[in-house]
C-alpha cells in the first residue's frame, strides 16, 4: 500500500519538475533574446556574476576539445606520414633506375675506351635473354648474319671478355660464355707468361688447366687471350687468377656477368700466313751431281 502511494505522488512530481525546468528554459531563452537595455545590462551583470565561478566546470569541455584537436592533429600527421612512405617509395624506384642506368652508362662509356687492336673493328649488341640453364651458360644478341656475325668471333663488354658467338641467325645470335663447360680457350698468365687453357664448369669460377709451371702461378695475377690457334684475339682481358675451396687455380672473370646488357661483337679474322722465304733467308743450293767421268777413264 505504501509503494503504491509512493508512486501516486512521484507521477505528478516528476510532471511539475519537467514543467517548471520547460518553463525556466523557455524563460531563459525568451530573456536572452529580447533586445532592450535593461535585459542587456541583465544579462552582463549575470554574466560577470556567475559566469567566472564556473571556470572549474569548463574544464573538462577545455580537456575533451584539446583532445579531440590532438586527435585531429594526429590524424592529419598519420596522413603525411603515409604519403611521405609513398614519396619515399617512388624515390626508392628512381634511385634504382638512375643507378641502372648509371651502370649502363659506365659500360658503354667503358666499351668506348677499351683498348683493342686497331685492326679489331666491332659491332655492338644489346642481350635479348638470358637463355643460360644449369647445363648451359648462354644468352642471345640483336644482331646476327644480317649485321655480318660469323661463328667464333668473340664478345666483350665494357670490362673484359664474355665469350664467343655459337649460333648465327639473321637479326639474333647466342653466345656461349666462358664459365660454360663447353668453353675451351687458351690463355696467358701474366707477369709469368704461363700459357694454359681456361675450361669453362658452368661455376662463375672457370678453371685454369693444363697450366706450364703452376708454381709461377700467383692469386691476383692478369689473365688475358693468348690468341693461339687463332680461337680468339691476343690480348683481350679475361680476369684474375684466385684460388678456390677446391685447392685449384681458377679466374674471376672481368666481365660483369650479374648484369650483361649490351655486348661487343669483335670482327676477328685469321692471321695471313706468309708463304715466302723472304729476302733475309737464303734459299738452298742444289747439289751438283756425282762424277762418274773419274771411273770411266780409269777403265
Amino acid at each position: 500500500m505504501a509503494r503504491d502511494r509512493d508512486e501516486d505522488y512521484a507521477g505528478p512530481l516528476r510532471r511539475i519538475v519537467i514543467a517548471i525546468l520547460a518553463l525556466s528554459l523557455a524563460a531563459t531563452f525568451l530573456v536572452w533574446r529580447i533586445d532592450s537595455p535593461r535585459v542587456e545590462r541583465f544579462r552582463l551583470a549575470f554574466i560577470d556574476r556567475f559566469v567566472p565561478t564556473f571556470d572549474w566546470a569548463m574544464v573538462p569541455v577545455t580537456k575533451v576539445l584539446g583532445m579531440v584537436e590532438n586527435f585531429q592533429s594526429y590524424a592529419r600527421i598519420y596522413e603525411q606520414n603515409q604519403e611521405l612512405r609513398r614519396e619515399l617509395q617512388q624515390m626508392k624506384a628512381w634511385k634504382e633506375a638512375a643507378v641502372q642506368l648509371e651502370q649502363q652508362n659506365a659500360k658503354l662509356l667503358a666499351q668506348n675506351q677499351v683498348r683493342l687492336d686497331p685492326k679489331l673493328t666491332s659491332v655492338s649488341g644489346v642481350v635479348l635473354v638470358d637463355s643460360g640453364s644449369p647445363f648451359r651458360q648462354s644468352v642471345l644478341l640483336n644482331v646476327g648474319s644480317r649485321d655480318g656475325i660469323v661463328d667464333g668471333w668473340a664478345t666483350m663488354d665494357g670490362l673484359g671478355l664474355v665469350g664467343r658467338i655459337s649460333g648465327v641467325g639473321r637479326s639474333t645470335s647466342r653466345v656461349i660464355l666462358l664459365t660454360d663447360t663447353s668453353s675451351r680457350i687458351p690463355v696467358i698468365v701474366q707477369p709469368s707468361g704461363q700459357r694454359a687453357i681456361l675450361t669453362g664448369d658452368n661455376t662463375p669460377f672457370p678453371v685454369i688447366s693444363f697450366l706450364e709451371n703452376a708454381d709461377q702461378v700467383r692469386p691476383g695475377d692478369r689473365v688475358i687471350s693468348s690468341g693461339d690457334g687463332g680461337v680468339f684475339p691476343a690480348g683481350l682481358l679475361v680476369g684474375q687468377v684466385l684460388q678456390g675451396h677446391d685447392r685449384r687455380l681458377r679466374v674471376r672473370l672481368a666481365a660483369d656477368y650479374e648484369r650483361l646488357d649490351f655486348l661487343r661483337v669483335l670482327r676477328s679474322h685469321p692471321a695471313e700466313q706468309i708463304r715466302d722465304a723472304g729476302p733475309l733467308i737464303a734459299p738452298e743450293a742444289p747439289r751438283a751431281p756425282p762424277d762418274t767421268t773419274a771411273g770411266d777413264t780409269n777403265g
